[in-house]
């Protein structure tokens, strides 16, 4: 059995969610324990009403967008309802931005803080994107 994977989301780059957003879908669809926490700008297109125009860091994100490549919303999203996913959004990064929970997407499921975090990831794999 493998053991879990941990995901921090921190880019708002396209290329950036789109790969982690790639991992963990790959990874709970195989059936594996994901956990993703959403921190700094990587928050922000998990936000209703924040717009989702993710800046694009170089010729990939230009073709994801313009070849309609699945977005890393709909990844995360299958991620979460097709295998064992879960997604958090950073309490810090809520605070800064002024957000609320219940104005994050429907299938982030809910928020954290870093320590916790970081004391969850010490069972698993850690990525950073």
């Amino acid at each position: 059995m493998s053991p879990p994977l941990f995901i921090i989301c921190h880019s708002g780059h396209r290329e950036a969610l789109q790969f982690a957003a790639m991992t963990a879908s790959v990874a709970a669809v195989s059936g594996r324990e994901v956990t993703v926490f959403l921190s700094m700008n990587a928050l922000l297109p998990f936000l209703r009403g924040k717009g989702n125009a993710e800046a694009a860091e170089g010729e990939a994100g230009r073709l994801i967008a313009e070849k309609n490549v699945p977005s890393f919303k709909t990844l995360f999203e299958q991620a979460v309802e097709l295998g064992e996913a879960k997604i958090y959004a950073c309490s810090m990064a809520m605070d800064l931005f002024g957000a609320k929970e219940d104005g994050l997407e429907s299938f982030v499921t809910g928020v954290m803080g870093l320590t916790k975090f970081l004391s969850d990831a010490e069972a698993g794999q850690l990525l950073s994107f």
